[in-house]
């Protein structure tokens, strides 16, 4: 398995856009759910580039066996990432994920409606 310059070029405007679109998302989540105290802006934006980056090599390790096994190893990453940079418990960071994702596809949805097209990121 080889790693493009391409892959790489794609990683980057993949992270890039989701600190545009993703993290605010992710941050007013965070304050509504634990607090302005311990849900940082950049604790979001830090949140969306390892979480990114880690499934890119999750992604790439797994190539063929990416299905169930890689969901499971993503979802336990996305929720430690939450949990520990928005300094919560387990379930905390799953309710944090699932408004998040909710809100997320609510605004695509709008977005979809006002004619604004929003390319895959994720």
């Amino acid at each position: 398995m080889e790693i493009s310059m391409v892959d790489l070029v794609s990683l980057a405007i993949r992270i890039v856009v989701g600190i545009i679109i993703l993290s605010p998302v992710l941050w007013l989540v965070g304050r509504w759910l634990v607090g302005k105290e311990k849900a940082k802006f950049t604790d979001s934006i830090l949140i969306i580039v390892i979480g990114m980056v880690v499934n890119a090599i999750v992604s790439w390790v797994l190539a063929g066996l990416w299905g169930i096994i890689g969901l499971i190893v993503m979802l336990i990453v996305w929720l430690y990432l939450i949990k520990h940079f928005f300094d919560c418990g387990w379930l905390k960071a799953l309710l944090i994920a699932i408004v998040f994702v909710v809100i997320f596809v609510i605004i695509i949805v709008i977005l979809g409606l006002l004619g604004l097209a929003i390319f895959s990121i994720i």
